[in-house]
């Protein structure tokens, strides 16, 4: 039975099944603009934390540590009580739309992106920064040239906060609402399939999950080691 519906599942994702390409089509546009929106915010933010020495600088770190561990469940209640029709800014109508996916995996991606930036650059080279104040550059200068010479390390920092909003299920069902065709994701959808027996469609989907998140990783490495290369 379990070699049937690998079998069947395979057949469903080559032969370019709507329910199996629709979920797929949705998990990489609200997974992509959610960790687009995560690094803009989170990578800056990491630079400082990383970089700056200021009063309750351990403080932010240890809460951004402790956020790395949210449940997606408990992100989604949260987001849910204030998007939903009784919430503060229910009156915006996003409960059960993708830009309320978006919001929740920016919420669960940032303190990833911006823990890892911050513990990237902390233990970067201390001559970097000394090399460009000597130069006559600011301290935006300094941590620019700082990131770029830790471009790998974020660049992996970026794929870690990808990585959970992509395999993540607790937001995206509670304020996505799981609707097919418009926010039904990759592991909404395997819950559902499985859950009324569809195992083929639910492999086909866990397929797709395992080969996005297996070619991130893989460029990421890639990059990482052509970047020592070049050193």
């Amino acid at each position: 039975m379990i070699l049937d519906g690998i079998r069947e599942g395979f057949s469903l994702l080559f032969s370019l099944d709507p329910e199996v390409w629709g979920p797929i089509r949705v998990s990489l546009t609200v997974a992509l603009t959610s960790t687009v929106i995560a690094a803009a915010l989170g990578l800056p933010f990491g630079l400082l934390v990383g970089l700056g020495r200021f009063r309750g600088r351990r403080a932010v770190v240890t809460v951004l540590n402790t956020l790395m561990a949210l449940p997606t469940v408990l992100v989604g209640l949260v987001l849910y009580a204030f998007i939903s029709r009784r919430g503060p800014i229910g009156s915006l109508d996003l409960l059960y739309s993708p830009t309320a996916m978006v919001i929740g995996q920016v919420i669960l991606a940032f303190p990833i992106i911006a823990a890892f930036c911050a513990a990237a650059v902390e233990r970067a080279d201390p001559r970097i920064q000394q090399t460009v104040f000597g130069l006559g550059a600011g301290r935006l200068r300094a941590a620019l040239v700082v990131a770029a010479e830790n471009r790998a390390a974020l660049a992996a920092a970026v794929a870690a906060g990808f990585g959970r909003v992509f395999a993540e299920v607790g937001i995206s069902m509670m304020v996505g609402g799981n609707i097919r065709g418009y926010t039904r994701n990759i592991t909404t959808g395997i819950a559902f399939e499985t859950g009324k027996g569809e195992f083929a469609l639910g492999v086909a989907l866990g397929v797709v999950l395992l080969v996005v998140a297996l070619a991130v990783n893989l460029a990421v490495g890639i990059w990482q080691y052509r970047g020592k290369d070049q050193t």
